[in-house]
C-alpha cells in the first residue's frame, strides 16, 4: 500500500515563510507560528517597502551594485543580481495576490527613497505599512489555499532525525502540551534575533529560536556577527520594543540633529542622512554617547502625514510627541540579522530535509550591512523559489534509528533581561575587542545556561573572530588589534 507524503511543515507566518508555503502548492502544508492567529511577526512592523528598479531611468544592476555597496562587498554575488532582477516581477505577482500598492495621482507606482540607494525605488503600500499590508494579502491566500492547513499557538521546540535526515517537528501549544508533526521536509522561517538585544525594533518573537533549533540539529551557521541596527527608532525610556521610525521620512527630507541642533551626518557622508544604516546608526550612537539625546526633524517638511505616515504618527502621538512640530527622539535599535543558516540559492541547510528562508536564513545576498527595502524582497523570492523547489523534491524515505534534536530550556525572566543588556553593551553599533571578550567569559560561566545564552556566546565568538571592522561589524578604532 502506498502511504500519502507527509506534509511540508513551514515554521514561521511572516512574509517568508507565508510565501514558501502558498509556491509549495500543490504539496500539502502545515504552516506553524507561535501565535494563534499568526501575527507577532516583524514583517507586520515593516515600515520601509519593496526595493524595485521600476523607473526606466533606473535598472536592477544599478540596484545590484547598490546593495553591494551597502554590504561591504562580502555579499553572494550572483545572488545579489538574480535578487534584484526578479524585484520587478516580485511586485507584479504582490499585486496579483492582492496587494495594493501605493500611486501617485496618475495612477503610476509612487517610488520613494532610502538610505543606501542612488535612485527612487522602494514601493510601498498603506504609507508606511507596508508590511502589515503584504501581511493581511498572503495570508487571506493562505486561509484559501486548500493545500495549506494553518495551525497557530504551537512553538516549536524540537526536530525529529531519522538517519540523519528531518522529518518531524515537535512543537508545545499554550497548555504545554505536545504535538508530534511527521514531515517530507522542514522550512525555518522564524526570522531574526533582534529581541536578544535591549533595545529593538524587533517583536519580541524575534528571539532567535529558529535560529536555535536549526543549530541543535547541526546545520552550520555563517556571518552572526553582522547585526545590523537601524538608526531611528523611537527612543522611549524603558522599553524594549521600540516603534520604528521609517527611513522613508529622511528620503521626505527629514533631517538627524544632536542636541545642539547641529546636522548630524552634515559632512561625514556623501549621501549625508541617507547613507547606509551603519554609518548612520553609529552616528546616532556617538550622539546619544555624548549628549544624551539625538534627534530627527521632519517639522520642516510638507507631507500629509496621515496618508505617508501614519504609523509613525501614531506612534509618536501614543507617546506625547507631534512629528509635525517637534522633533523626534531617535536611537539605533537592533534591526536585522544577515546572518544566520548558511543555504544554498534554494534554501537548503546543510542538515538534509531541512531549510530555511528569510531573516533566519543566511544566502549571502545582504553582505555585512542590508540594504533598505530588501529584506521583504528577499523573504518573498527566496520564500518562492523554495516552495517550488520543495514542490518537486521526491520525499526522503528515511527509516531505522531516530533521535530529537532539542532546542532546550529557555532562560528565566530575569536572567534573559541581563542578556538583552550584555549584548546591547558587547555587540551594538560600536564594538570594543576587550568588552566582547569580558562579556564572553561572563556568559560561558552562567549557571543553568538557556538556549538564548548559547546563541548569544555563539554570535559573540563569531564577533570576536573578524577583527577588522566590516559593514554592520564596527571595531572601535582604538581597540583594533594591531
Amino acid at each position: 500500500m502506498k502511504h500519502p507524503r507527509a506534509p511540508i511543515v513551514v515554521i514561521g507566518g511572516g512574509v517568508a515563510g507565508l510565501a514558501t508555503a502558498l509556491a509549495a502548492a500543490p504539496s500539502p502544508v502545515r504552516l506553524l507560528c507561535r501565535a494563534a492567529d499568526g501575527t507577532g511577526s516583524a514583517s507586520a512592523l515593516a515600515q520601509g517597502g519593496i526595493a524595485a528598479a521600476l523607473d526606466p531611468a533606473d535598472s536592477t544592476l544599478a540596484h545590484a551594485e547598490d546593495t553591494l555597496v551597502a554590504g561591504a562587498r562580502h555579499n553572494n554575488v550572483a545572488m545579489v543580481r538574480w535578487l534584484c532582477a526578479q524585484a520587478p516581477e516580485a511586485i507584479a505577482w504582490l499585486q496579483a495576490q492582492g496587494v495594493a500598492f501605493d500611486r501617485d495621482v496618475d495612477g503610476a507606482l509612487k517610488l520613494g527613497r532610502e538610505g543606501g540607494h542612488g535612485a527612487a525605488r522602494i514601493v510601498h503600500a498603506g504609507g508606511d505599512a507596508s508590511g502589515a499590508v503584504l501581511l493581511r494579502a498572503l495570508q487571506a491566500k493562505a486561509q484559501r489555499a486548500a493545500h495549506l492547513q494553518w495551525r497557530g499557538g504551537l512553538d516549536a521546540e524540537a526536530l525529529l532525525l531519522r538517519e540523519g535526515v528531518v522529518c518531524g517537528v515537535r512543537a508545545i501549544d499554550g497548555q504545554g502540551r505536545s504535538h508530534v508533526i511527521e514531515a517530507s521536509a522542514v522550512v525555518l522561517a522564524t526570522g531574526g534575533i533582534g529581541a536578544l538585544f535591549a533595545r529593538t525594533s524587533n517583536p519580541p518573537g524575534a528571539d532567535g529560536a529558529g535560529l536555535a533549533l536549526g543549530m541543535a540539529a547541526g546545520a552550520r551557521v555563517r556571518d552572526l556577527e553582522f547585526v545590523q541596527f537601524h538608526p531611528t527608532a523611537l527612543d522611549v525610556d524603558g522599553a524594549h520594543c521600540l516603534p520604528l521610525v521609517t527611513e522613508a521620512l529622511r528620503g521626505a527630507g527629514a533631517r538627524l540633529r544632536d542636541a545642539a541642533g547641529r546636522l548630524l551626518m552634515d559632512g561625514l557622508h556623501p549621501q549625508g542622512d541617507l547613507a547606509p544604516r551603519d554609518v548612520v546608526a553609529r552616528r546616532v550612537w556617538q550622539a546619544r554617547r555624548d549628549d544624551g539625546r539625538a534627534w530627527l526633524d521632519a517639522s520642516a517638511i510638507a507631507i500629509e502625514w496621515a496618508h505617508a505616515f501614519p504609523t509613525v504618527l501614531a506612534a509618536c502621538l501614543k507617546h506625547g510627541i507631534d512629528p509635525r512640530r517637534q522633533p523626534i527622539p531617535v536611537t539605533p535599535a537592533a534591526h536585522f540579522h544577515m546572518g544566520g543558516l548558511a543555504v544554498d540559492a534554494d534554501g537548503r541547510t546543510s542538515v538534509p530535509g531541512l531549510y530555511a528562508a528569510g531573516e533566519v536564513a543566511c544566502n549571502g545576498v545582504h553582505g555585512a550591512n542590508r540594504l533598505a527595502s530588501n529584506s521583504l524582497l528577499e523573504g518573498i523570492v527566496c520564500g518562492r523559489r523554495l516552495g517550488a523547489v520543495l514542490a518537486t523534491t521526491p520525499a526522503v524515505n528515511a527509516r531505522g534509528m531516530h533521535h530529537w534534536a532539542e532546542r532546550g530550556s529557555a532562560l528565566a525572566a530575569p536572567d534573559l533581561s541581563r542578556l538583552r543588556d550584555l549584548l546591547w553593551q558587547a555587540a551594538g553599533p560600536i564594538r570594543q575587542t576587550g568588552t566582547l571578550r569580558h562579556h564572553l567569559a561572563q556568559l560561558m560561566a552562567w549557571q543553568g545556561q538557556g538556549w538564548q545564552a548559547r546563541l548569544a556566546q555563539s554570535l559573540l565568538h563569531a564577533a570576536l573572530q573578524r577583527h577588522e571592522s566590516l559593514g554592520a561589524h564596527y571595531i572601535a578604532p582604538s581597540e583594533m588589534d594591531v
